[in-house]
């Protein structure tokens, strides 16, 4: 198993805010079918990815998340501090 980093535990962190602010933003979705879909979506994303280990894949993979929840929820404002 690889040894994992100071930037490995501020990656999780960072991952973790993601997904936790994803969360949040979904409660503007006014279906509840649509938000669970997506709720579950964001989870199995999360979840997917969970083994990753590179440090440039991680930032890559969580730059991509916010990408696509911004294509997703267009209505929707990201904090301008990097999540």
């Amino acid at each position: 198993m690889q040894e994992l980093t100071l930037k490995h535990f501020i990656l999780k962190q960072r991952v973790l805010d993601y997904y936790r602010h994803a969360i949040r933003v979904t409660r503007g979705i006014p279906d509840s079918q649509a938000r669970r879909e997506t709720v579950l979506w964001i989870r199995s994303e999360i979840e997917r990815n969970r083994y990753i280990h590179d440090v440039g894949m991680i930032e890559d993979k969580l730059a991509a998340g916010r990408r696509e929840l911004k294509q997703i929820l267009p209505s929707i404002t990201l904090t301008s501090k990097p999540i």
